[in-house]
């Protein structure tokens, strides 16, 4: 269910942290669209990027720390494989919600499973490969506090 729909409109501009991961609220704006009204194919990856930011920045990794070399060297996110199913558009002026999990943890990938919805409908799903990287690009295992720090609150 999306924040307009079930009256939680306080949830911060970095969505909010959930039994199963994360939850980040968006609206369609008429740049995310196409010719023909609807988004745009390539929109729905930075949909899917935002909700992956803001689910690793609640959940206390930050970007600029990696740039600022606190783990010991500069460190990237990088995305190693993408899967995506486009199952209904959004539209202009939608108030869309972008679920994001964690699958899977292994050394230095994370696997992740997202939706995005409109209300209940499912409009896009995806699987997420991501790995860290030092400044050489070479694969660079999580830091230990991340593990429980990916892992949902249920689990």
């Amino acid at each position: 269910m999306n924040a307009a729909a079930d009256g939680n409109l306080n949830v911060g501009l970095s969505g909010e942290l959930t039994d199963f991961g994360h939850r980040l609220v968006a609206r369609v704006y008429f740049a995310d669209t196409d010719f023909t009204g609807v988004v745009y194919h390539a929109r729905y990856l930075e949909f899917l990027e935002r909700g992956r930011s803001d689910f690793l920045r609640l959940a206390g990794v930050h970007h600029t720390e990696l740039a600022d070399g606190k783990h010991g060297e500069v460190l990237s996110w990088v995305v190693r494989r993408m899967e995506i199913d486009f199952r209904q558009p959004a539209r202009v002026d939608d108030i869309v919600t972008v679920e994001t999990r964690t699958e899977t943890i292994s050394g230095a990938r994370i696997q992740m499973a997202q939706r995005l919805l409109r209300g209940e409908d499912v409009l896009v799903e995806a699987k997420v490969e991501a790995a860290i990287i030092g400044s050489s690009g070479r694969p660079r295992r999580f830091p230990k506090e991340w593990i429980a720090a990916f892992k949902p609150k249920g689990a």
